[in-house]
Parts: C-alpha cells; sequence; structure tokens
C-alpha cells in the first residue's frame, strides 16, 4: 500500500475485505453485522483508479465494465424547440461550397419536382439518389469540424436537404428533436461519428478492402496503437474477472460466517441449568454443506490468484507498449480526409444493409416517404430506451464472455438516415480487441416500425457474437450450433441467420409474456442461451408446465455446477 494514503483512508480498505456481500438480495446480513449504512464504495472515495492504484481514465467511448444498467431517458423531445428548418436560406447553406455536386443536384431535384409524367419523375428520381450521395460525402467531411454550420450538419444527420419538402407538422417534429448528446451512451448519429473517426476517438470501420500501408513513424504509431487498443483491452477484461473473482470469496466467506453463526447458536434446554440444547436438523444440515463451501472457497482463491498474473501480466504488456509509442515520433496526427471518404463510404453501404434490396432508396427526408410522430423516429433517446427495454428482457443481449466472466458492452449504435426497415451488425467487435472493444450496430431512422429495427439490429449482434465465439464449430457448438442443427433438421431453405432473427423477436415480443409461439426445441435453445431475466423466468414458470420444465432444467444444472 502507498505510503503516502492516508491512515485513516488506509484502515478504510483494509476494513472493506471484511464487508459482508450477498448474491441472494433477500438474504439477512450475518448476527453482529446489522443493516446500517452500508460502507462507502471504493470508487466513491478514489474516483476512476484501478485495482493497482492506477488512474483509469473512461473517455466517452471507452467501455466501462461497472455499468450494469443503461441510462435513463428523462426526455425525448428539447425544451426549447429549433428553428434551423425555418430558415430562408437553410437549403442554400447546405448545398454552399459543395462545387459541381451542389450544382448538378440541385439542377436534378429541379426537375424532379416540375416533372408531371410519372414515367419522367421515375428517371430522375433514379439520377438523383447518386447525385445525393456525391454530394453528401463532401458535406460529411465538412460536417466534422466545430465551425460547421447547422445546415451541413442537419443535412448529413437527417437527410433534410430542403425544408419545401417537408410538411408543416414533420418540420415541427424535426425542430423538437434533441439536438445535443446528454445521454452517456454510445448512440450517434452520422456527423457525430465522422467527427469522432476524424479526431481518432473511435476506430474507422472494418472494410474487406486492404489499406494501403503509411510510411515512416506514422507507420509504427499506428500499429502500436492497434496493439495498445489489444493490451489494454485484456488488461481491462483481466481486471474485470479480477475483481469477480474477489468479490465471489468474499461472498462465500460471508456465507460460511453466517453458517458457523448458524452451528454455534444453541437455545437453553428446558430444565437443565447452563447446558444448551444439542444440535437441530437444521445445524446439522449446515455442518454437512460447510465442505462445500469451503471447497468453492479454495477454488475460488486459485481462480483469484491466477487472475492476478494474468491482471499483473497484462499491465507490464501495456506498459511496455505505451512506452513504445511515448518514445516513438512525435508528428502531430492530422486528419486523414482519404480515411474519413472511405468511413463514409462505409456508412453507405451499411445504409444499402438496412434498406434492403427491395426498400426505398430515396436518400432525403420528405413528406412523401415519412408519415409518422417523433417516437417513430430512429432519435437516440427513443433507441436507448428501446434498448434497455431488450435488455429488461434480454439481460446478456449486451454480455460477451472473456474466459470465465461476462462483460457487458454496449455496441456503438449508429442512425442513418435513411428509410429502412431492418438494423444491421456491422462488427461483434474491434478485431484488435476481442476482450473489451464494442460493437457496432446500424440502425435506419426513418422505418416502418422502429421496434422492428432495432429488434434486428440486436438479434443481428446476439448472432455474430455467438458465432464469431464459437469460431469453426458455430454449426455445431452454443446458440448457433444448436440453432443450425434445428434449421437442418426441419429442412429449411433460405438464410439461417433470418430465421434466427424472427425467432428473436417472437422470444422478446411473445414468449417474455407467456404466449407459446415458438417451437420446442428453439425455446428450450433460447431459455439455455438467451436466458430471461431471474423475475420473468419466475412469472413463466408459474404461468405454463412448458415454462416450469424450462426452469427445474436451469436448477438442475447449476446443482451440478454444469450451467
Amino acid at each position: 500500500m502507498p505510503e503516502d494514503i492516508d491512515p485513516e483512508i488506509a484502515a478504510l480498505i483494509g476494513g472493506s475485505a471484511q464487508t459482508y456481500v450477498s448474491n441472494d438480495p433477500t438474504a439477512a446480513p450475518p448476527p453482529g453485522r446489522g443493516t446500517g449504512t452500508p460502507p462507502p464504495d471504493f470508487s466513491t472515495l478514489f474516483g476512476d483508479l484501478g485495482v493497482d492504484a492506477e488512474p483509469r481514465q473512461h473517455g466517452e467511448f471507452d467501455v466501462d465494465l461497472s455499468r450494469k444498467a443503461m441510462a435513463p431517458v428523462a426526455k425525448i423531445e428539447a425544451d426549447k424547440p429549433g428553428t434551423w428548418l425555418s430558415d430562408p436560406s437553410y437549403y442554400k447553406t447546405a448545398l454552399n461550397g459543395e462545387g459541381d455536386e451542389a450544382q448538378k443536384l440541385h439542377e436534378l431535384l429541379g426537375k424532379y419536382l416540375k416533372a408531371a409524367d410519372p414515367k419522367d419523375k421515375g428517371v430522375y428520381r433514379n439520377q438523383l439518389i447518386p447525385a445525393y450521395w456525391y454530394l453528401v460525402a463532401k458535406a460529411a467531411l465538412r460536417s466534422v469540424s466545430p465551425s460547421a454550420p447547422m445546415p451541413k450538419r442537419l443535412l448529413v444527420r437527417y437527410a433534410a436537404l430542403l425544408p419545401t419538402l417537408l410538411s408543416p407538422e414533420i418540420i415541427d417534429l424535426m425542430h423538437r428533436v434533441i439536438i445535443e448528446k446528454d445521454i452517456d451512451e454510445p448512440v450517434y448519429y452520422v456527423d457525430e461519428w465522422m467527427h469522432a473517426v476524424a479526431t481518432r476517438a473511435v476506430a474507422a470501420s472494418a472494410t474487406d478492402e486492404i489499406k494501403p500501408r503509411r510510411s515512416g513513424a506514422m507507420d509504427d504509431t499506428s500499429r502500436y496503437s492497434a496493439i495498445l487498443a489489444r493490451v489494454q483491452g485484456k488488461r481491462d477484461a483481466a481486471e474485470g474477472i479480477l475483481k469477480s473473482k474477489a468479490e465471489e470469496r468474499r461472498s462465500l466467506e460471508a456465507l460460511l460466517k453466517e453458517r458457523i453463526e448458524l452451528i454455534t447458536s444453541h437455545e437453553s434446554q428446558p430444565g437443565l441449568l447452563h447446558v444448551t440444547a444439542p444440535y437441530t436438523e437444521t445445524q446439522k444440515k449446515t455442518m454437512s454443506e460447510l465442505y462445500d463451501v469451503i471447497r468453492k472457497m479454495i477454488a475460488v482463491d486459485k481462480e483469484l490468484q491466477g487472475s492476478m498474473n494474468e491482471f499483473e501480466k497484462a499491465g507490464a504488456e501495456v506498459k511496455s507498449v505505451s512506452e513504445k509509442i511515448g518514445s516513438g515520433s512525435k508528428a502531430e496526427m492530422k486528419t486523414d480526409y482519404q480515411e474519413l471518404a472511405q468511413e463514409f463510404e462505409t456508412i453507405r453501404q451499411m445504409t444499402k444493409l438496412c434498406i434492403g434490396r427491395q426498400g426505398n432508396q430515396f436518400p432525403i427526408l420528405s413528406r412523401e416517404y415519412f408519415h409518422g410522430t417523433i417516437k417513430d423516429i430512429g432519435t437516440r433517446e427513443n433507441v436507448v430506451k428501446m434498448l434497455a427495454w431488450i435488455e429488461s428482457i434480454d439481460c446478456e443481449a449486451f454480455c460477451r464472455p472473456y474466459k470465465t466472466t461476462l462483460n457487458r458492452i454496449i455496441p456503438f449504435v449508429l442512425l442513418l438516415p435513411c428509410y429502412g426497415d431492418q438494423g444491421i451488425c456491422w462488427e461483434p467487435f474491434d478485431r484488435y480487441n476481442r476482450a473489451t472493444s464494442r460493437g457496432r450496430i446500424a440502425l435506419p431512422m426513418y422505418p416502418k416500425n422502429l421496434q422492428v429495427a432495432i429488434v434486428n439490429g440486436v438479434a443481428d449482434l446476439r448472432w455474430q457474437v455467438a458465432k464469431e465465439k464459437a469460431s469453426y464449430y458455430w454449426m455445431e457448438e452454443g446458440l448457433t450450433g444448436n440453432y443450425y442443427q434445428w434449421f437442418t433438421s426441419k429442412k429449411l431453405k433460405g438464410d439461417v441467420k433470418e430465421y434466427f432473427i424472427q425467432d428473436y423477436s417472437i422470444w422478446l415480443a411473445k414468449e417474455s409474456e407467456g404466449i407459446q409461439k415458438l417451437d420446442k426445441e428453439i425455446r428450450a435453445i433460447f431459455w439455455r442461451y438467451i436466458p430471461f431475466s431471474k423475475e420473468i423466468k419466475e412469472k413463466l414458470r408459474n404461468r405454463s408446465y412448458v415454462y416450469q420444465e424450462l426452469y427445474q432444467k436451469d436448477v438442475n444444472r447449476s446443482l451440478s455446477d454444469g450451467y
């Protein structure tokens, strides 16, 4: 322990190891402990310090493994509506400085709006789509600047190009959407995401193309940055496991103390002076349980020691790589506009996937295609509320296994201004850091049904993570393996993932309410690998024998330590 820590605080740290912790929220504290105010949490005393007393800087884009729930959404509308789309010069400002692309789009848009013949209108519409993407690709690069005018930001964010394409109701609706990010969740609009990539707050999205190597020290810096991200993720995951094992051992120690207190507490024997009663049947049974508790304590302690070694090794790797980066080139990291342009092209590919081949490819926000309310738009606030709803049912929706620990990691969610109807998972996790990196989900902002689109995106993430975990055995093991084997046994045709996404939607919407819609085998697979929250399981087991049987299998697996 560092010598400069205050003795009173040091004593508090020492005493914290004896804090009673129980996994059972209904369990009473051990005798003598009382039920008063709990001891202060370590993080409240020392802030963002790791278990090694080193500061942990958790930025906006970093993963915080201590988070257990989504941030609350206090409001879905701005307190004071904006006036951006009411600006007479909005259209001119949005196109200003974009050169030939702006001129061509302006001409095609005029022809499209004036065309009376449906065939001519269809021709201009098809020409307008690529012209818009050429323009917005340039505007997206300009939108990353803090001085970018609001019309350019809104063009990239909402595909709001021409206010006269919108009805007064839609304009009023868009004015009530909250502009600034005040929710601590990784959900971003396109302009915000482009700015994050430009400032290297996040890495560019993975593509199938091989990027050309850079020359000189910048190449080494990029390489070491990728290595640093990997080893930092490894260290953070090891730290999470270390905390988990220490907490598990504390819980077992508290349980042991509670059991011993129970065994050593005796009533006076009636009719005899200073003689306590013999052991009761409950006390005798508790004695037989002591060995199991001690055996688990020894096993967890062994795992704790191994976790310490892993954490120390990972910490040494982080230090080594950090020193190499620090001793390398000090060249200024400037915005790579080629990389930024590639990122926007990737976003366009995401948009195509959200829309689908048969979907509405028209890229501009228009009253012709959007008729919803503010609750129907994929705003940040609506998406966060929906993700919280999904997690309340599928409690491991955003959890990723690392060794023996489940890490809760909310993916980056990119909100795309398009008329698509389904969310997609672009990356299940960063290729350089499988332990603690965020995956990436893309969601359409103007779908027919926002809930369906978001559920599809989470289902895709679920499938991709499980598939990557199983690796070469994805058709044989785990969630994807069991589902694939059922799929082939039924001799079904088509994309197995599409079937899974449909069944996942039913799992959340119907089965969680006790409405049996899934095949019996699928229900068993989902109950095991996509578990409901404890509250829902308790509710369902009393609803039907079908769920009671699945609940009992959970109990049997836990008793055999095979769950």
